[in-house]
């Protein structure tokens, strides 16, 4: 110690209080501006999960490891920073005094090694860093610089004290060794060589402590002044950042939406009220304290830019400037917010104001006038000029949601919930949206799906399938024995490429023997896009209605657990994240997640490679938003395809641009996304382009067509989804795949694996009167009953359900009995005793042995129905009345007697149940043997159609003579559009309920619903045929079997003796007169006599059918008030979100 360090120390220390106190005013102020932001309480605990987050990610740099030059030169500035300020507070010492050092460790060998490493490391950590930088400096192509738009100036000085930290250290412990010798060459082996090119001089050692000390105190000074650079700051906010991030369990701020909230209470539609709660983020204060935490953390780095495909695509979106937008915004505000200003939402005054509230100007004038002016801006608008709004409003839409910048994050900031906290305001208080998506909120309130498609079209696929698929509360009432409900989504319901998605996975369920049911029109939309476009209160009222039929359907099997099983990623993002936040919790796995399962537990057997070169693209809401990355491409593996990945793959996927609602908005703006993505696609050379979210499948089938139209891989590259793939390797080479056995139930009845029947063969049968006996003593072994699919959808005669596919022309009628168990149980008849119908000789040379399914025809193992359930004896004597549909067209050559028994009409097919005449082809050849996929594709224009008989694929050349179609050519017992009326009960019908009490036809006429979009009118026939009395034979029940109970019915399984079946039906009145029905009647008088036994049984089924689709009245009688419509009078508590009162909630009928 001399004169000259004596005075270095003393300069040091005065200009190190005045550094200090810069920086402590910084982050006082700074600490009062976050304040200002929302409450939200939900930050805090568990302390330890959160700490123990924290260090994983400080120590372990498991962030910024996903860069790996950058991750390991950050972790070495890191290290060298933390470790490296007891250096830089050694320094105050060495400043007086060269020879200072910590007492008691620090003169060891440890302390010395670690100088040396903390030294070196910093300097070459920084190095590093500035290559990097300005390798990536925006000089290069704009957007193709992850460092656009950041701020230099802050990144230049940050670097450069960084760096003369690292060499303070170096030389301040070489010139030490200069000085003093005691070098080790252990722990200075690199000071030591440093120290030879420095003269031995106190006083440089206490110069280069000065320097290395107030580099440090220029540094804490210069960012004290200057709390918006996020660069410098970072290296303390990022561990309150880390530690407050919204996932306690250390995940990523993405799967669900933060629930939108107000001063930390969540908000709802019931209790919500604009005038004191926020809707969202309409001012820079309604962020919450977290939000203003990650604006200032914000380091500027550019990692979210480089990876947004909106910012990749030309779109003026980039997640970092976002960020550093609201930041520069908020704290130019904060003067005006910390002085108390604050304004109303129609932009008053209401913060300084005196208890009159007149304004107090004087408090006004003394705040700045930039953070004034900064008060006035709009948070989201036109963004010109200085006086604009903060963020674009393209800026703010062009987001889809797609998460990439929240995962490539390293300090956690949560990109995505700001920007539909910003789009929630937009929506719900300033109504100020793409015009595209008015159309979207309409459908979704109206109709249920984005599509605005009629609630009862969603089960036609249905009619597409030769399986078997329950749908709940019409087929079966209970949830018992079933494993998985399958959520089929708007999209796999309606559009066409993504119900290609659906019967595959259907179809696979079935073979692997999964028993599963669907809900049919009892779906609404889950409510993902109106979530993410910021109408939460849309949301909520969706997620609500499909929690109650959830629950209700779960609650049937309350010993079982609530398994979903779903193939869209956004509706297994939202049933299984987003609607625990309103209370509906359920274990909702992705179909390739159980497809997957099913394949290692050998219940699925891939029989044949696929061979083909694909690629895969990874659906942002099943891969980043939930972590599904490697079900898919074990599938692809499992089904022998070659696996390509594109460059963008895995967590890094680049977005198809469908999420955040962008599926239903256009593009205007750079180049479309799906574009982008396909080209990278379309690198890989690949034959097909896989998939597992029936949203990505458009945009890379849209993709993929637009690129290859006019060029050689036109019609050549295919978009399809994992599940074809494998379902394509399961079948491939087998035509006849043997069933699992639907509703066997093994797992969840605890009963043996399932037995194949043997093969049904065709027996003369002569006494119709002896079928339900020989049914109940098919199943007399049977003491459990197994999960049943009932006769029909509780309208009459089983007919085929609103929606469904077309009806057959040239159909024949059904039987007027309806075909419920007695009392005593008559079962379902087996294979056997359905091949013994008297018109059953079709059934000829197809010899397909075991328990092994024609195609098109029932399973085996008990899962087939007959197309009714079984008749008594004593209706024998009517059946002459009608002629089934399957016998239509052998009737008019062979005029084979009727058989008997079958309550469906002819041709209409059981909601889920096999298509009559086993292949179930539509009107025109029967397909041979030796084709297992049915052709669906022809229409009901052609007359001469021809049906085959139950369970048989036989005479497939012969073609017999088309009969003769009288009056519309509506086959029989297919309902005919509109036709949901009520009719009159038969005597002595069963009733399901005896509260409904549905008027006589006769007596009143039956209301018809309005055409649905894209169907055709109700016909004259119809009008005709229902609004005549009802024939005298009674109605027998909706031949729903087993322990189902019917639709609405109070008891299961009840059906009332039946009635005297000498009662012959009354011809109904047409536009020709039909005579006395004959054994073999013309398909016009078929088609009568289904109408009037429709009409009857309609009557039965009303509490399952009150409502029509469009939300109009029940058809039986005045129905009581719909729960779900809200309030006609009073004030509406959906305050102006474009609900009215008395409106429907959406999708409701």
């Amino acid at each position: 110690m001399n004169t000259a360090t004596i005075t270095i120390g003393t300069i040091a220390a005065l200009a190190s209080l005045v550094c200090w106190a810069l920086f402590f005013r910084g982050v006082w102020t700074m600490l009062r501006t976050i304040a200002k932001g929302q409450k939200d309480n939900s930050r805090f605990t568990p302390v330890l999960p959160r700490f123990k987050q924290m260090m994983i990610e400080f120590v372990a740099h498991t962030r910024m490891a996903k860069f790996r030059t950058v991750g390991w030169a950050h972790w070495l500035v890191m290290i060298g920073f933390l470790l490296g300020s007891l250096l830089w507070f050694e320094a105050y010492g060495q400043t007086f005094d060269a020879k200072f050092h910590w007492p008691i460790f620090g003169d060891t060998f440890a302390w010395h090694l670690l100088d040396e490493l903390l030294g070196i490391g910093t300097v070459v950590g920084i190095v590093t860093l500035i290559i990097i930088r300005q390798l990536n400096h925006p000089r290069v192509p704009e957007r193709l610089s992850r460092f656009s738009g950041s701020r230099f100036g802050a990144a230049y000085f940050v670097e450069v004290v960084v760096l003369l930290e690292g060499l303070g250290m170096i030389f301040v412990k070489a010139g030490k060794i200069a000085t003093y010798g005691h070098a080790h060459a252990g722990s200075d082996f690199f000071t030591m060589q440093v120290a030879k090119l420095l003269p031995a001089s106190p006083t440089m050692v206490s110069v280069f402590a000065l320097i290395k000390l107030m580099s440090g105190m220029i540094w804490l000074a210069v960012i004290g002044r200057n709390i918006t650079w996020g660069v410098a700051w970072h290296r303390f906010s990022a561990f309150f950042n880390i530690y407050f991030k919204r996932e306690d369990d250390g995940g990523v701020a993405l799967g669900a939406a933060r629930p939108m909230t107000s001063g930390g209470k969540v908000l709802d539609m019931e209790t919500a009220d604009p005038d004191v709660d926020a809707f969202g983020a309409g001012k820079i204060e309604d962020f919450t304290w977290k939000g203003w935490l990650d604006f200032t953390t914000c380091t500027e780095c550019g990692r979210c830019q480089s990876q947004c495909p909106a910012w990749n695509t030309g779109k003026p979106l980039s997640p970092k400037l976002l960020i550093t937008s609201l930041r520069d915004h908020g704290y130019a505000k904060a003067p005006y917010l910390l002085a108390g200003g604050k304004k109303d939402i129609s932009g008053d005054e209401v913060g300084l104001v005196d208890a009159d509230g007149n304004v107090l100007q004087d408090k006004l004038d003394a705040i700045p006038e930039a953070a004034r002016n900064e008060a006035e801006r709009k948070l989201v608008g036109e963004s010109e000029g200085t006086t604009g709004a903060v963020i674009d409003t393209e800026t703010l839409w062009s987001c889809t949601n797609c998460g990439a910048c929240v995962e490539q994050c390293p300090v956690d900031i949560e990109h995505v919930d700001h920007i539909i906290d910003m789009r929630r305001y937009q929506v719900l208080i300033e109504s100020d949206f793409p015009s595209e998506l008015a159309g979207l909120f309409k459908n979704l309130e109206n109709k249920g799906n984005p599509w605005g498609q009629n609630s009862k079209d969603r089960t036609k696929w249905i009619d597409e399938m030769d399986i078997e698929i329950p749908v709940y509360g019409q087929d079966v009432e209970s949830f018992e024995g079933f494993e998985y409900l399958f959520w089929v989504g708007c999209a796999g319901a309606y559009e066409d490429r993504a119900k290609k998605t659906t019967k595959a996975v259907a179809e696979l369920l079935d073979i692997a023997a999964v028993d599963f049911l669907v809900l049919g029109e009892g779906e609404t939309c889950n409510g993902d896009s109106a979530r993410r476009a910021g109408n939460e209160f849309l949301f909520q009222m969706l997620a609500q209605q499909n929690i109650e039929t959830l629950d209700e359907m779960f609650a049937t099997a309350p010993a079982q657990a609530k398994k979903i099983v779903v193939t869209c990623p956004h509706c297994f993002n939202t049933l299984g994240n987003e609607y625990p936040q309103v209370g509906g919790k359920y274990e909702v796995v992705h179909h390739t997640q159980l497809l997957n399962r099913l394949v290692r537990d050998k219940r699925l057997i891939p029989v044949a490679p696929v061979n083909k070169d694909i690629t895969y693209h990874d659906p942002c809401f099943l891969g980043r938003h939930n972590k599904v990355y490697d079900a898919p491409r074990e599938l692809m593996d499992a089904s022998g395809a070659n696996l390509t990945e594109m460059p963008r793959h895995g967590e890094r996927s680049m977005c198809c641009g469908a999420g955040g609602a962008r599926m239903w908005m256009e593009e205007t703006i750079g180049k479309r996304i799906n574009l982008d993505r396909v080209d990278e696609a379309l690198g890989t050379s690949p034959e097909k382009v896989a998939t597992g979210c029936p949203f990505c499948r458009v945009m890379l089938t849209d993709g993929v067509t637009a690129k290859t139209s006019g060029t050689e891989l036109e019609n050549k590259v295919e978009v399809l989804d994992v599940a074809q793939l494998i379902l394509d390797s399961v079948r491939r080479g087998a035509p006849e795949i043997k069933r699992g056995g639907r509703f066997l139930g093994a797992a969840s009845l605890g009963l043996s694996a399932p037995v194949a029947e043997p093969e049904a063969k065709p027996v003369e049968k002569k006494e119709p009167a002896a079928e339900p006996a020989k049914a109940a003593a098919a199943t007399a072994t049977d003491t459990k009953e197994k999960p049943k699919v009932g006769g029909g959808l509780g309208i009459g005669g089983g007919a085929k359900k609103p929606g469904g596919g077309a009806p057959k022309p040239g159909g024949a009628a059904t039987k007027p009995g309806g075909g419920a168990p007695k009392p005593g149980g008559a079962a379902k008849p087996t294979s056997d005793e359905k091949a013994t119908a008297p018109a059953a000789e079709g059934a000829k040379g197809l010899s397909i042995g075991g328990g092994a399914k024609k195609p098109g025809a029932p399973k085996p193992g008990g899962a087939a129905k007959k197309p009714g359930a079984a008749k008594p004896a004593a209706e024998a004597a009517g059946t002459a009345a009608t002629a089934e549909t399957t016998e239509t067209a052998e009737a008019s050559e062979t005029k084979a007697a009727p058989v008997k028994g079958l309550s469906i009409g002819g041709g209409a097919k059981r909601p889920g149940a096999p298509k009559p005449g086993g292949a179930a082809k539509k009107p025109g050849a029967a397909k041979p043997a030796s084709t297992p996929e049915p052709d669906a594709t022809e229409t009901e224009s052609e007359a001469t159609s021809v049906t085959e008989e139950p369970a048989t694929t036989g005479q497939a050349g012969e073609k017999p003579p088309a009969a003769q179609v009288k009056g519309l050519a509506i086959g029989g017992g297919a309902k005919r559009p509109g036709a949901k009326r009520p009719g009159a009960p038969k005597p002595g019908a069963g009733k399901p309920d005896e509260d409904v009490a549905p008027a006589p036809v006769a007596d009143e006429p039956s209301k018809v619903d309005e055409p649905e979009v894209g169907e055709p009118a109700a016909e004259g026939t119809a009008e005709g045929g229902a609004s005549e009395p009802s024939p005298s034979v009674p109605v027998k029940g909706l031949a729903i079997g087993g322990k189902a109970k019917r639709p609405g019915a109070k008891k299961p399984g009840a059906a009332k003796a039946a009635p005297a079946p000498e009662a012959e039906p009354e011809p109904v009145s047409e536009p020709e007169p039909t005579p006395e029905p004959e054994p073999t009647p013309e398909p016009a008088e078929a088609t009568e006599t289904a109408e009037a036994t429709e009409t009857a049984e309609v009557a039965e089924a009303a509490p399952a059918t009150t409502e029509s689709t469009n939300g109009a009245a029940a058809t039986n009688g005045d129905a009581p008030a719909d729960s779900r419509t809200l309030a006609e009078s009073g004030p509406s508590k959906a305050k102006g979100f474009g609900i009215a009162a008395g409106k429907k909630r959406p999708g409701k009928r």
